[in-house]
C-alpha cells in the first residue's frame, strides 16, 4: 500500500464528517423556511449552531467574525429571511446565501445594513477521478465547490461524486501536492491529476514539550518511525533503534531474553549518574520503556546534544528518548492483529574440549561423556501476539490494544511471560479548541531468570564426570545423597554441576506497572494554547530466589540448608506540568514562545529478607516461616528501606524563530531544583541556543535541494543515582547501635554537561543525509570519596570531582537507487565515532577491574589515567616465549632486566606494562538495505564495530594447561598456547573484536486485497536475527562492553543486597566476563493482518 493509501485512510472519513453534506432537500426561499426559536437572548455563534441543527442550512465564518456578538430576540417562530435581517442588523454582519449554504462576514458600517443575499442556482451532479502526476490514485482527496462548505473526498480508489451549481469551480486539495481549482462548465466528468508539492513536504519531528517542522531544527536530532525500525522477533523498544541512530550505541552480549540492554549515546555522560539516556513516553518524563510493547510505538525521536536535550535539565545529560505511542483514527473501526512464532538457537558457544579431547590431554576420568553446554541450553520456542481496536469520529478518537508475549531464553528456565494493555483517547470539545488526551497502559511480567553462571560452569566442568552421582565411577550414592543425587566435585575449588545448578533452584521475578497520563489543551484565542499535564507510574517489583537444601552453589552456605530469598520493591512517579504556547507571524517572521512549570515526585520503598536451615523444598521461597534461622536472629538478613521523596521543580522558556522560511533561530532555559542535592546547591540553570540557515534559498546549488547548516550549543545536568547522598548517613545494628558512615554535604551539587555541536543536512531528489561533529564537556561528577575523619566524623562522603571531554563525529547517508511504483530500492548508512578524555580526576592515574579468581585476583585489567583516553586495557606484553617452566615471557618495556619472578602469580606494574588495546570503538556502522518489487519487500540491515578490543576472560583462565587442574575442562582455540602452563594474564588475551554482521533480514509478501470484503491488508514475513558474523574474536560475542560490573567467582551473587543489578563501573570498557549469556540465532515467522 502506498504513502498515499495509508495517509488517505486517516483522513479520509473524519474529513467527510467535516463538509456539510449535499442536500437532497427541494429548495426553497428563505422566507418559505419557518424556524422556532427557544433562545431569546445569544451570541451569534450559538445561535448560528442552534439554526444549523434546527434546519439543512450550513454556515460558513471566520471565527473572528462571530465571536464577541450577542443577540437579543423574540421568542417564537421566525421565517429565515426576517430573521437573517434582524442577526445582520444587531451582530453588523452580512450574510450570503448560495443554495444550502450561507457566508457570514464582518462589515465594519452600519449604513448598508441589514445585508442579505440570497441565490437559488441550478445544480448538477458530477464525477470523476483525483490521480497523482505518476498516475496513483490519490484516496482522501478533498473536493471543494469554491465559495461554499458543499465538499467530499475521494474515496479508496480515488473516485468523487459532487453535486454543485451550473458554473462552479472545483478546489481540489490534498497535503503534500498542489491544490487546482477547475471550472467544471457543462462537464458532467471531471477528472483532476495533482503534482507533488516538494515545499509542503514539511516532516514534523517530536522534541521537548512540542513539535517543530524538521527543516526548522537546529540541533542533532534524529527522527524514526515505525518503516525504519528493526523487524523480527522484537521483545524491547531499545532493539527497534540498534544501530540505526548515529552516536546511539546499543549493546546487548549475548541473548538473555531478562537482561536490559547498555545504552549509551554519544559516548560516557557521566561517572556518578545515570549513564543512560531519558526515556520520555508520550510528554512522560522518566516513564519505563517496560511499560510500552514496541508493536504499540508510533514513532521515536532521539534528542542528541545539548541544545536539543537542555529543556530536559538535569536529566538530560545522557541525551533523550522520545517515544510517541500509536493513537486512534478518525473513520470506520480499524482492527490489527501482528502474531509471531520464533525459534531461536545458539549461535556461537566457547568451543571447548570433548571428553576425548579432555582424556588425551591428561584430565581426571570419571567415566562418562558430557557435553555440559548442551546439558544447560535448548531451542527457545517464543510467540508474540498483538491485537488492537482503533477508529472513532470527527471529535474522538481511540485506540485499544493488548500485547502477549511468551519468551523462552536459549539457557533452559530462562524467560519471561508478559501482557501489555494500552488505551489511548483523544476527544475535541468547545468548537475544537479543548483537546483532551487519556493514556493508559498495563504491564504484567512474571520472569523465570534462571542462572546465567551454569553456561560458565558448563565450559569448564569435567567432560567424563555424569549428570548424577549414581553413574559416577568415584563415590557411593551417600557420598551425593547430600546433594539430591547429583554430581557434585566436593572441595574442588569453584566447580559445580550446572545441571544441578538449573534444577535445584529457582530464581523468578514478577513486575507490574500502570501508567495513566491525561492532557488538556486550550486554544485561549488564535495562536495561544495552554496545556496541563498529569501522569502517575507505579511499579511493583517481587522477586523470590530459592536454593535448595541440595544445592551445593548456594544452598548449602552459612545459614542453609536451604537458603530463601525475597525482595519486593515499588516506586511511584507523579508529574504535573503545566505551559503555553503562542504561535504568529509577523511579515517575513514566524515565531513561537512556550514557557511552562513542571513538578516530579518520585517515591521508592523496598524489602529485603533471606532466612535458611529449611527442612525440605517443597514450598520453596514461599514458607520462609519453616526457617530454622528464625530462631538465631544472627543468621538471618532483614532489611526495608524507604527512600527520601525526589523532588524536582523546574520552569522553563523556549524562543522559536523563522525568518524568511530559511534562518532558523531556538533559545531555550530551564531552571531546575532537586532534592537530590545539598542545601546550598539545589538549583542550577541549563541554557541552550542554536542557530540554522538554510543555503539554497539564497545559492543556486544545481540538484541540491536542502542545504541547511546548523549549529548549537547548550548545557545540561545530571542527578545523583539515589536519594540522600547529600545528607547524614547513619546504620543500626541487630542490637540498637548507631553508626555514623557517611557525612553530609551540603555544596554537592549537579554533574554538569556542556555540549557544542556544528551541523549540516543536505539532500537532493533521490539523496539525504546530515553530518555532525561535536565536543562535549563534563565536569563535577557524582563520587564517593574517602575524606579525614577528624574533619567530619566519618570516612565517607558525596563530593563533586573530575572532568571528561568527548570529541566526536557522526555521518549518515541514505539514497534511492530505485524509485518506482512497482519496484523501490533504498540504502542508507549511519557511521560514528568518538573518543573521550579524562581532563581531571581526585587520583592522577590508577588500574582498576580485577580479572578475578582463581589466582588472579590482584591483577587488574584497566587503566585511568588524567589527560588520556578512556578505555586503556593495561598490562603486559606478550614476548611468544615461554620458559622451561611453563611461564610465559613477557617483554622487558622499560630495559631493566627484570619483568616477573618465578613465584608472581598476578603481574604489578613495574615500567614493562602498555596499553594492549581499548575497549572503546574507534568506528560504529550500520547498513539498511531496503528492496520492494511489487508485492515482495526484503529487509537486510547490517551492524558493526571497529577498532576496540576485549579482554577475553575464557581463554586467561580456562586455556592455560596448569598441573593439578586436571578436574577442570579446557578451551580450544586458534590462539591456544599449548607450553603454557601458567596462568598470567599478559596480551595474549586481549584480541581485536572488530565485527561486521547481517544483524537482521526479512523477506515478507503483501497479498493483493483489493476485492475482499474483510482484509485491507494480508502480509507474511520470514526473518533472521544474528544471520551471520564475520569477526577474528575467538570469545561469544565480539560487541564492545561499555562498562564492567566486576568479576563474579565461585558461587557470588550477580547483583548487591537489594537484588538490583550491581553499579557498573563506566570507567573501565573492554572485559568480557565469564557470565555472558551465550548469543542466539532466531528464525521468525510472522503474520500482519488488518480488518
Amino acid at each position: 500500500m502506498s504513502k498515499v493509501s495509508i495517509y488517505a485512510m486517516i483522513v479520509c472519513y473524519s474529513f467527510s464528517l467535516a463538509v456539510a453534506n449535499e442536500s437532497e432537500a427541494q429548495q426553497k426561499f428563505l422566507k418559505e423556511v419557518s424556524l422556532n426559536l427557544e433562545t431569546g437572548k445569544s451570541d451569534l455563534l450559538s445561535l448560528v449552531e442552534e439554526i444549523e441543527s434546527s434546519s439543512n442550512f450550513v454556515f460558513a465564518y471566520s471565527k473572528r467574525d462571530v465571536r464577541g456578538k450577542s443577540i437579543v430576540l423574540d421568542k417564537g417562530i421566525w421565517n429565515m429571511e426576517d430573521l437573517l435581517k434582524e442577526m445582520s442588523v444587531q451582530a453588523k454582519v452580512s450574510f450570503k446565501r448560495v443554495n444550502e449554504s450561507i457566508t457570514i462576514k464582518h462589515v465594519k458600517g452600519a449604513e448598508n445594513l441589514p445585508y442579505l443575499n440570497e441565490r437559488l442556482v441550478t445544480q448538477q451532479t458530477i464525477t470523476g477521478k483525483i490521480t497523482s502526476d505518476e498516475g496513483e490514485e490519490i484516496p482522501g482527496a478533498t473536493i471543494v465547490e469554491k465559495g461554499t462548505t458543499n465538499g467530499t473526498v475521494s474515496d479508496m480508489d480515488g473516485l468523487y461524486q459532487l453535486t454543485v451549481a451550473e458554473g462552479a469551480i472545483l478546489q481540489v486539495s490534498f497535503v503534500g501536492f498542489q491544490s487546482q481549482e477547475i471550472n467544471v462548465g457543462n462537464r458532467s466528468v471531471v477528472d483532476v491529476m495533482l503534482s507533488v508539492d516538494v515545499q509542503s513536504l514539511s516532516e514534523v519531528v517530536v522534541v521537548g514539550y512540542g513539535t517543530q517542522d524538521k527543516k526548522e531544527i537546529t540541533s542533532a536530532v534524529v527522527s524514526l518511525d515505525e518503516k525504519s525500525f528493526n523487524k523480527g522477533n522484537i521483545n524491547s523498544p531499545t532493539q527497534l533503534l540498534q544501530g540505526k541512530v548515529p552516536g546511539l550505541s546499543i549493546y546487548n552480549k549475548g541473548g538473555d531474553p531478562n537482561s536490559d540492554a547498555t545504552i549509551r549515546l554519544r559516548g560516557i555522560s557521566t561517572v556518578g549518574a545515570n549513564t543512560e539516556p531519558l526515556i520520555v513516553i508520550d510528554g512522560v518524563i522518566g516513564a519505563s520503556l517496560n511499560n510500552v510493547d514496541p508493536n504499540d510505538i508510533e514513532s521515536i525521536n532521539v534528542l542528541k546534544d545539548g541544545s536539543a536535550a537542555a529543556i530536559y535539565g538535569s536529566r538530560g545529560s545522557s541525551g533523550v528518548i522520545l517515544v510517541t505511542t500509536k493513537k486512534g483514527t478518525a473513520g470506520e473501526v480499524k482492527i490489527d492483529y501482528n502474531g509471531q512464532v520464533a525459534v531461536s538457537g545458539i549461535q556461537n558457544q566457547v568451543d571447548n574440549m570433548t571428553a576425548a579431547e579432555f582424556l588425551s590431554n591428561g584430565g581426571n576420568d570419571l567415566g562418562n561423556s558430557n557435553d555440559w553446554t548442551d546439558e544447560v541450553t535448548r531451542t527457545g520456542i517464543t510467540h508474540i501476539h498483538n491485537i488492537s481496536i482503533g477508529g472513532g469520529s470527527a471529535s474522538t478518537t481511540y485506540r485499544v490494544s493488548t500485547n502477549f508475549r511468551q519468551v523462552e531464553g536459549i539457557l533452559k528456565e530462562s524467560g519471561f511471560d508478559q501482557i501489555n494493555a494500552r488505551a489511548n483517547l483523544s476527544h475535541y470539545a468547545l468548537n475544537d479548541k479543548l483537546k483532551l488526551d487519556v493514556n493508559f497502559s498495563l504491564t504484567n511480567r512474571e520472569s523465570s531468570f534462571s542462572f546465567n553462571e551454569a553456561l560458565r560452569y558448563a565450559v569448564f566442568f569435567n567432560p567424563t564426570a555424569p549428570v548424577f552421582g549414581v553413574d559416577a565411577n568415584v563415590g557411593t550414592a551417600a557420598d551425593y545423597a547430600k546433594y539430591g543425587g547429583y554430581f557434585q566435585p566436593a572441595g574442588l575449588f569453584d566447580s559445580f554441576n550446572p545441571v544441578a545448578i538449573i534444577d535445584q533452584n529457582v530464581n523468578q521475578g514478577k513486575r507490574k506497572e500502570i501508567n495513566f497520563s491525561t492532557r488538556a489543551q486550550y486554544e485561549i484565542i488564535d495562536g495561544l494554547t495552554a496545556a496541563v499535564n498529569y501522569a502517575q507510574q507505579y511499579t511493583n517489583n517481587l522477586n523470590g530466589e530459592y536454593y535448595s537444601v541440595y544445592d551445593l552453589l548456594r544452598g548449602q552456605d552459612q545459614g542453609g540448608p536451604g537458603i530463601a530469598r525475597r525482595n519486593a520493591k515499588d516506586d511511584r512517579l507523579t508529574l504535573v506540568e503545566s505551559y503555553a504556547t503562542y504561535t504568529g507571524s509577523f511579515g517575513d517572521i514566524n515565531l513561537s514562545l512556550s514557557g511552562g512549570y513542571s513538578f516530579q515526585e518520585i517515591s521508592k520503598e523496598d524489602f529485603v529478607i533471606q532466612a535458611g536451615d529449611f527442612p525440605n523444598d517443597d514450598l520453596g521461597y514461599n514458607a520462609l516461616e519453616n526457617s530454622g534461622n528464625l530462631q538465631e536472629a544472627g543468621l538471618i538478613e532483614l532489611r526495608s528501606a524507604a527512600s527520601p521523596e525526589e523532588r524536582i521543580i523546574a520552569q522553563f522558556v523556549r524562543a522559536n524563530m523563522t525568518f524568511d522560511n530559511a534562518v532558523f533561530f531556538n533559545a531555550s532555559v530551564r531552571r531546575e531544583g532537586s532534592t537530590k542535592l545539598g542545601e546550598d546547591n539545589k538549583w542550577g540553570i541549563f541554557p541552550a541556543v542554536g542557530l540554522g540557515v538554510d543555503l539554497t534559498r539564497y545559492l543556486s546549488l544545481g540538484p541540491i535541494s536542502q542545504m541547511k547548516v546548523r549549529a548549537g550549543y547548550g548545557v545540561t545536568g545530571a542527578l545523583p543515582r539515589d536519594a540522600g547522598l547529600a545528607q547524614d548517613l547513619y546504620e543500626v545494628d541487630d542490637n540498637g547501635n548507631v553508626t555514623y558512615v557517611r557525612a553530609a554535604n551540603e555544596d554537592l551539587k549537579w554533574e554538569e554537561k556542556s555540549e557544542i555541536n556544528i551541523g549540516v543536512d543536505f539532500g537532493t531528489e533521490r539523496l539525504t543525509g546530515a553530518l555532525d561533529v561535536y565536543t562535549r564537556t563534563i565536569n563535577d561528577f557524582i563520587l564517593e570519596r574517602d575524606v579525614d575523619v577528624a574533619l567530619f566524623g566519618t570516612d565517607r562522603r558525596f563530593e563533586n570531582a573530575g572532568e571528561l571531554k568527548t570529541n566526536g563525529i557522526e555521518f549518515s547517508l541514505s539514497y534511492d537507487f530505485v524509485n518506482r511504483n512497482d519496484f523501490l530500492y533504498n540504502s542508507g548508512i549511519v557511521l560514528s565515532s568518538y573518543k573521550t578524555t579524562l581532563e581531571e580526576f581526585p587520583v592522577e592515574e590508577q588500574t582498576r577491574a580485577n580479572l578475578g579468581a582463581p589466582g588472579q585476583n590482584s591483577t587488574n585489567l584497566i587503566r585511568v589515567a588524567v589527560g588520556e583516553e578512556i578505555g586503556q586495557i593495561w598490562g603486559p606484553e606478550f614476548s611468544g616465549e615461554v620458559d622451561e617452566r611453563g611461564i610465559p615471557i613477557m617483554v622487558d618495556l622499560n630495559n631493566d632486566g627484570q619483568v616477573i619472578s618465578a613465584q608472581d602469580a598476578a603481574l604489578s606494574d613495574n615500567g614493562d606494562f602498555k596499553e594492549l588495546g581499548n575497549g572503546i570503538p574507534d568506528l560504529e556502522v550500520g547498513w539498511t538495505n531496503q528492496l520492494t518489487y511489487n508485492n515482495w519487500e526484503l529487509n537486510a540491515f547490517f551492524r558493526g564495530a571497529f577498532g576496540h578490543s576485549l579482554v577475553n576472560t575464557f581463554r586467561a583462565f580456562y586455556e592455560p594447561r596448569i598441573p593439578g587442574q586436571a578436574s577442570y575442562n579446557l578451551i580450544n582455540t586458534e590462539l591456544a598456547r599449548d607450553d603454557i602452563t601458567s596462568a598470567r594474564f599478559s596480551s595474549l588475551y586481549v584480541e581485536k573484536a572488530n565485527f561486521f554482521k547481517l544483524d537482521n533480514i526479512t523477506l515478507g509478501y503483501n497479498f493483493d486485497v483489493a476485492n475482499s470484503n474483510t482484509f485491507s491488508n494480508v502480509r507474511v514475513y520470514f526473518n533472521v536475527q544474528n544471520a551471520f558474523v564475520l569477526t577474528s574474536y575467538t570469545g561469544i560475542d565480539p560487541e564492545p562492553v561499555l562498562q564492567d560490573f566486576g568479576p563474579v567467582d565461585n558461587g557470588n551473587r550477580f547483583v548487591d543486597d537489594n537484588g538490583d543489578p550491581l553499579t557498573p563501573d563506566v570507567l573501565s570498557p573492554g572485559i568480557d566476563r565469564r557470565n555472558n549469556y551465550f548469543t542466539a540465532r532466531t528464525f521468525t515467522l510472522g503474520l500482519n493482518l488488518t480488518f
